[in-house]
C-alpha cells in the first residue's frame, strides 16, 4: 500500500485512540524482538499495519487465549524453484509454517531462461498473500566450465534495479572473478553498491584471507558456512551468517555451536534449498527455529533471529518486530518451545489456520513459451556413456551424506578393456551430465561412490547451477532411459529399473517446476521416493537433490558439470583416469 497523508492521518488517529483500530488482537504474549522480553498488550491494526500496543478498541476484536505472538518469520534465501512450484504454490505452502517474507534468488531457473525466467519469477510473486523480494542473479552462468542456458551480464540485469522488491545483487558464487578484478564482475558489484542495494555472497571453503576480499568488495551476507569455525571467521569479519536447514545442506545443527549471546544478531535462518515434501512434513524457518530451541537456544533470541535479525540484514524497516509502524505479519503460537503454529496473520488479514491456507491463490501468469521448451537433446547411444579409465587409479566423487560437499577419492574402480563397469557392492555409479539447452552434445562423464543405487538409475533436469540433465545408475540402459525420459517431459525426475519407468515427476516450467498444485507434487514425490527405494537407496539422504548439487563446481571438492569432471581445488577440469 502507498502510503498516503490519509494513510498517515488514519495511523496516527488510531494510535492516539482518536479512531478504534480495524482489528486489536487481545490477551496474547508479545513476543518484542528488540528487548527480548514478553509483553502483555493489545495490538491495534490498522490499513495492514500495526498502530500502536497498549489498551486499545477495534471494530474487530481477536482473542489471543494466552497464546504467544510473534512477527512474521523471514526466509533470509530461498531459491523458490527447489522447492519444484511455482511462487502462488509456494506461498500456500511456507505461510501456514509462519514465513510471511522470503528472500529469494531466482538464478535458477535464469540458469536456464535468462530474464525470461527474471520476469517471470516476478510477475508470477505480485499477486500473492506472500510477501517475496529478490536478489538479482550475479553468477550466470556460475562459472565459464560448462553450458548453461543463458548468460547475464550487467546490462541484463540494470533494469532491474528499479523494480520495488528487488533488494540487490544475488550469492556471488565466483571468487576468482572478484579476488582478480574481473571487469563484468567488478561492474555488477558497482551497479549494486551505486544504487544502496544488498550484496550477497556464497563463500563455500574460502578461507579468512579470502574473506576479506569479499568483505571488501562489499559482500556481506554468506549461507555456505559448513562449521562453527567457518561461521565465527565470517561474523568476525562482519558478515551475517545465514544459518541453512535446507534439504540437501542440513548444516545448521553444527553452526548453531558458533551462536553466542554476543554475536547472534549477525546470524539469520534461512533454508536455501527446500523440497516440497520436506517443506510440508518439516516446516520452513520454524523448522529452523524449532531446532535451535531443541538444541538448547532461548526461545526468543531464536525468534529474533528468524525475524529481526534477517530484516535488518537486507534493509526491510517496516518487518520483523511487532511494534507500532510495522507491518501487521504476525504468527500466533499456542507452543513455544515446540512452535506449535495457530494463526498467521500477512498485513493484518488471517492467512492460515491450524496449518490450512485460507484462501485461494490461483496463478496468474503464464510462462513463456521458451521456459515451457527448455529441454532439448540430441540422440544418445551407449557407447556415448563410455568412461576410460584405463587399469589404475580413478578420481571419484565421494558423497557425503546430507551435505553439497563431495570428497575427492582415488581409488581403483572395476573396468573391462580399459572401461568403468559399474559395481553397486562397491557402491561404484556411473554419473553423467548431458547438455540440455543448446543442442551441443556435450557430455560429461564421471564415477560417485556412495549414492547407495544397487539396480537402477535415477535422473533430473534439476542440476544446480546451469541444469543440465543429471543422471546416475548402475547400467548404461538404465542411464539412457531415465535421460530420455526426463527429456520426453519437458523436464522433470524420474526412476529407471532394468529399462521401465517407476516413477516420474514431470517439470515442464524450465525443467525445474510443476504447473501443478503442491498436492499433486507432493503425491508423486511420494512415488518417487518409494520407488528409490526400489532401486536400492537408503534414504537416510535425498539422493534426487544430492544428485542436483554434484553438478555444481563452486561447492568443494569434486564435480562433475557436462564438459567433464571438475576439482573445485584446483578450478578446473581433470580426467576421470588419475
Amino acid at each position: 500500500m502507498k502510503l498516503t497523508i490519509e494513510t498517515l492521518r488514519n495511523r496516527i488517529d488510531v494510535a492516539a485512540k482518536r479512531t478504534p483500530a480495524d482489528l486489536v488482537i487481545k490477551n496474547g504474549k508479545v513476543i518484542n524482538v528488540f528487548t527480548r522480553e514478553i509483553i502483555e498488550e493489545d495490538i491495534a491494526i490498522t490499513d495492514g499495519f500495526i498502530a500502536g500496543l497498549g489498551s486499545y478498541e477495534g471494530k474487530e476484536i481477536i482473542d489471543a487465549g494466552g497464546s504467544y505472538i510473534a512477527p512474521g518469520f523471514i526466509d533470509g534465501h530461498v531459491h523458490i524453484e527447489s522447492a519444484m512450484v511455482t511462487p502462488a504454490e509456494f506461498s500456500k505452502v511456507v505461510l501456514p509454517h509462519g514465513v510471511t517474507t522470503v528472500i529469494a534468488d531466482p538464478h535458477e531457473i535464469a540458469n536456464v531462461s535468462g530474464t525470461d525466467g527474471i520476469d517471470f519469477m516476478l510477475e508470477s510473486s505480485e499477486e500473492i498473500p506472500l510477501d517475496v523480494f529478490f536478489m538479482l542473479p550475479s553468477c550466470v552462468p556460475a562459472t565459464p566450465f560448462e553450458n548453461a542456458g543463458a548468460s547475464l551480464g550487467y546490462k541484463d540485469l540494470e533494469k532491474y534495479y528499479g523494480h520495488p522488491r528487488v533488494l540487490g545483487l544475488g550469492e556471488v558464487m565466483d571468487y576468482p572473478a572478484v579476488m582478480n578484478n574481473d571487469a563484468e564482475m567488478l561492474k555488477k558489484l558497482e551497479d549494486a553498491h551505486s544504487k544502496g542495494k544488498s550484496i550477497d555472497g556464497h563463500a563455500a571453503g574460502l578461507n579468512a584471507d579470502e574473506i576479506n576480499i569479499y568483505m571488501a568488495a562489499g559482500i556481506r551476507t554468506d549461507h555456505e558456512c559448513i562449521n562453527p569455525e567457518e561461521a565465527l571467521d565470517r561474523m568476525r569479519k562482519g558478515m551475517y551468517v545465514m544459518l541453512r536447514e535446507g534439504s540437501a545442506a542440513r548444516d545448521l545443527l553444527a553452526l548453531l555451536k558458533s551462536v553466542s549471546e554476543q554475536n547472534a544478531r549477525r546470524c539469520l535462518f534461512v533454508t536455501d534449498d527446500k523440497h516440497l515434501d520436506d517443506l510440508i512434513n518439516e516446516g520452513s524457518i520454524d523448522h529452523n527455529v524449532r531446532m535451535a530451541i531443541k538444541e538448547g537456544m532461548d526461545p526468543i533470541l531464536a525468534v529474533q533471529i528468524a525475524t529481526l535479525n534477517a530484516a535488518e540484514c537486507f534493509g526491510l524497516k517496516n518487518k520483523g518486530a511487532i511494534a507500532p509502524g510495522y507491518e501487521a505479519d504476525l504468527v500466533i503460537i499456542s507452543d513455544l518451545r515446540n512452535v506449535k503454529i495457530e494463526k498467521v496473520m500477512k498485513s493484518g488479514i488471517l492467512a492460515a489456520e491450524n496449518g490450512i491456507i485460507k484462501d485461494s491463490i490461483p496463478d496468474s501468469v503464464e510462462p513463456a513459451p521458451a521456459i515451457l521448451d527448455s529441454v532439448k537433446i540430441g540422440s544418445l547411444k551407449g557407447e556415448d556413456l563410455s568412461i576410460n579409465i584405463g587399469t589404475g587409479d580413478a578420481n571419484i566423487i565421494g558423497i557425503i551424506p546430507n551435505s553439497i560437499v563431495t570428497r575427492h577419492l582415488v581409488e581403483k574402480a572395476d573396468s573391462l578393456n580399459g572401461y568403468f563397469q559399474p559395481n553397486p557392492d562397491k557402491d561404484y555409479l556411473k554419473l553423467a551430465v548431458v547438455e540440455r539447452h543448446n543442442l551441443t552434445g556435450s557430455i560429461g562423464l564421471g564415477i560417485i561412490k556412495g549414492l547407495g543405487i544397487t539396480r537402477g538409475g535415477i535422473a533430473s533436469t534439476v542440476a544446480h547451477d546451469s541444469h543440465n540433465i543429471v543422471a546416475a545408475g548402475t547400467s548404461d540402459e538404465d542411464l539412457l532411459a531415465a535421460i530420455k525420459q526426463t527429456a520426453s517431459m519437458k523436464g522433470g525426475l524420474a526412476v529407471v529399473q532394468d529399462g521401465k519407468i517407476l516413477a516420474e515427476l514431470p517439470l515442464p516450467i524450465a525443467g525445474l517446476m510443476s504447473d501443478r498444485d503442491s498436492s499433486f507434487i507432493f503425491g508423486r514425490l511420494s512415488e518417487l521416493n518409494h520407488a528409490l527405494k526400489t532401486v536400492g537407496c537408503c534414504m537416510e539422504f535425498n539422493p534426487f537433490l544430492t544428485l542436483s548439487f554434484l553438478a555444481l563446481p563452486v561447492i568443494p571438492e569434486l564435480k562433475l558439470t557436462d564438459r567433464g569432471l571438475f576439482s573445485v581445488s584446483s578450478f578446473s577440469h581433470i580426467k576421470v583416469e588419475a
